[in-house]
């Protein structure tokens, strides 16, 4: 019996840091960039901002670009331990000397970016580690946005611990991470945001029809929705990671 005791403490110990949750705050951040500028704002993040973000206490997650990219958009995560530390650090980082060279110099042949989206977000209890990843040949990734009937948020999580997790898995999408929406209005109800991974854009979409036809996952869904519909709409953008990017 003695002699099973190691194990059993070191079992005990991998269980215990595969449980432990993430409390960092997340940011989504979304720059659409005026016509003939993305490339600029892309050489300023790869040469200048993405230094300056770690100087200042944030991490960089991951940068993609939308494949279907009409809006002329970049998209990118950070992290920060709280929002406290996430206003600190944004203040120093947008009073700093050296960003504001940067950022008149890079604007010199005219204006980068019309509008910047900001979104907040913790980790889902179900979301795997967020860390930097990266495989050979490159993937393609999907940002999903589930917005749900009233008072459904919890049974959409659940369904997702769960269940759809494991089913992703089963039909070769993977899982990269989950988060919910922190709202700034008490009335609005978060949103989950979530991110996989696809060998590419085709393999993804087809990855998604043979989940939905898995007879599975038609009767979790049948079952979790007894008490009325979860999901009002879903949003789904195909990007590509940025050759700087931690996940790609």
């Amino acid at each position: 019996m003695k002699k099973l005791l190691p194990v059993i403490l070191l079992l005990t110990v991998q269980y215990s840091i595969a449980q432990s949750t993430d409390t960092k705050l997340y940011e989504l951040r979304i720059y659409y960039c005026e016509p003939g500028r993305l490339d600029a704002l892309i050489s300023r993040f790869q040469n200048h901002t993405t230094a300056l973000f770690e100087k200042h206490g944030m991490t960089n997650v991951g940068y993609w670009l939308p494949v279907n990219n009409e809006k002329n958009a970049l998209y990118y995560v950070l992290s920060f331990p709280d929002e406290k530390s996430r206003e600190a650090s944004w203040k120093a980082f947008i009073n700093d000397p050296a960003w504001q060279t940067v950022r008149n110099k890079s604007e010199e042949s005219g204006k980068i970016i019309t509008s910047i989206t900001s979104i907040l977000m913790k980790a889902s209890d179900f979301s795997p580690l967020v860390q930097a990843s990266q495989k050979n040949p490159e993937r393609v990734f999907e940002l999903r946005t589930y917005y749900c009937h009233p008072g459904k948020l919890s049974d959409l999580n659940t369904r997702f611990r769960n269940h759809t997790l494991k089913l992703f898995e089963k039909h070769g999408m993977t899982n990269v991470a989950y988060w919910e929406t922190i709202e700034k209005e008490a009335n609005v109800q978060p949103k989950l945001v979530y991110i996989l991974a696809h060998k590419s854009e085709e393999a993804g979409k087809a990855s998604f029809d043979t989940f939905r036809k898995d007879p599975e996952w038609m009767k979790v869904a049948s079952e979790s929705e007894k008490g009325g519909k979860i999901v009002e709409k879903i949003e789904s953008v195909y990007m590509k990671p940025l050759a700087f990017s931690a996940i790609k």
